[in-house]
């Protein structure tokens, strides 16, 4: 065992130097030297996964027998088993916005109690992503990464008469503006290591010296372009600006980041055909991001609502969309849970690799909080009661799993999101139209 000295090191500085990765242990260096005794160690990071599943869910096969700790697994949660100890299971949440599929996932990380009445009106509220990712920004490249594996489409109808912006994404940035989902793997890749192909790090270096010497020369332009205009172009330059300091903020980390050793991985070329392959790198690129601290925050849909994919390779050749509206008609209830099912083994995949990646002294799992589910129960009713929702990892020391918790009075979804944020030090007030907060005694902190 290493000796340990009088002088504390801050753990980023400590991987910079020594080129060490956030997959090994914690050095010795790292925590105060002979700390005393119920002093506690170096917290670890605090990551964040929105883990959406669109088009309702088969209630009948979701739905747990038995409340609290004694609780039976669904046959729909049954591939989720070995993580029985780190999940929650959540019944009787209500979405807060419950307009058919654009209510569903606008309202699921937002909370949002309203939105637009035409194509054109686009309006919702910041989304729980967004604001742990303007407190994490400050300490990683990356501030949030949104990852989808259907192609955005964020301009037309497509719920009614209302915007696809409010079906294509789950993040929002403000209650105007929107993030659109990235379905290629590539652009993910680009937008964590660069353009250069790779993520050795001589590769890295050099792109990261041509992107910096490009913003200096934007910054100049614009102190020049400035002084030409009127007030109202000043604030847009200024709006634009901001936009450029973070790029030079993002590109500063990056150079002090630039000694982790990353696990060797080629850059994907565009989007596989085959629907696991797609999912794999998404899944992969995900967990490198955690792994490497490059982000946070991530929000993910396996599906978009109104998604009419097919799942033929586990026996139901119908398109997701139009069996979800199953009328109630047994057999086509069994043929959705198939896919809700198959959607809850996909997801245990990516739980068992971040429980396999160390993490200081845990693993990823331990020291990630992630939400699993949707914005509709029954989708012939487009129903927003009773939401199916899982609250999986051990969310750095702050969660108590292997629970099945019943919550009375219909408390909105709303409400848990701001119980989460307090899980992160990141209280709010609100969040959308939350009404408080979810009983500590239940969820506690």
């Amino acid at each position: 065992m290493a000796f340990l000295t009088s002088k504390s090191l801050p753990r980023r500085t400590v991987l910079q130097g020594l080129g060490a990765t956030m997959a090994l242990p914690l050095l010795d260096a790292m925590l105060p030297a002979f700390a005393a005794r119920g002093r506690a160690a170096a917290a670890p990071a605090h990551r964040f996964l929105a883990f959406y599943v669109p088009n309702g869910m088969a209630m009948e096969y979701w739905s747990p027998k038995g409340e609290g700790s004694a609780f039976e697994l669904s046959p729909i949660l049954e591939p989720l088993a070995p993580f029985r100890n780190q999940m929650l299971v959540l019944s009787g949440l209500k979405a807060s916005w419950n307009y058919i599929h654009a209510g569903a996932s606008s309202s699921f990380l937002t909370g949002t109690i309203r939105g637009g009445k035409t194509e054109v009106e686009v309006i919702a509220d910041v989304s729980m992503d967004q604001l742990l990712a303007r407190q994490f920004a400050r300490e990683t490249q990356v501030a949030s990464l949104e990852m989808a594996m259907d192609a955005p489409n964020n301009a037309g109808a497509c719920t009614g008469i209302l915007s696809c912006a409010y079906t294509h994404t789950i993040s929002w940035k403000s209650p105007t503006q929107p993030l659109p989902m990235e379905h290629n793997p590539r652009a993910v890749f680009e937008r964590l290591f660069g353009d250069t192909g790779t993520t050795d790090r001589r590769a890295r270096e050099q792109r990261l010296h041509q992107h910096k010497s490009i913003l200096d020369s934007v910054t100049e332009k614009l102190s020049d372009l400035k002084r030409q205009l009127g007030q109202p172009d000043q604030v847009k330059v200024d709006e634009y600006a901001e936009s450029v300091r973070d790029v030079e903020r993002r590109i500063q980390k990056a150079e002090q980041q630039r000694d982790i050793e990353l696990p060797t991985l080629d850059e994907p070329q565009g989007v596989p055909p085959v629907f696991e392959d797609h999912l794999a790198l998404m899944f992969d690129l995900q967990r490198l991001a955690f792994q490497s601290d490059l982000t946070r925050v991530i929000t993910f849909m396996i599906g978009k609502e109104q998604s009419a994919r097919p799942y033929p390779q586990i026996g139901v050749p119908e398109a997701h969309h139009p069996l979800s509206h199953h009328e109630n008609r047994p057999e086509l209830i069994e043929q959705m849970s198939k896919i809700n099912r198959y959607h809850a083994q996909l997801f245990s995949q990516q739980l068992a690799k971040l429980r396999a990646t160390p993490d200081g002294d845990g693993t990823l799992l331990d020291h990630s909080t992630i939400l699993y589910g949707g914005g509709i129960s029954n989708s012939t009713r487009h129903s927003g009661e009773n939401l199916p929702l899982l609250v999986v990892g051990g969310g750095a020391g702050r969660l108590k799993g292997g629970r099945h918790l019943t919550y009375a009075g219909k408390p909105s979804i709303a409400n848990l999101l701001a119980t989460l944020m307090d899980k992160f030090d990141v209280p709010v007030e609100h969040i959308g139209g939350s009404t408080g907060k979810l009983s500590i005694d239940t969820l506690s902190l």
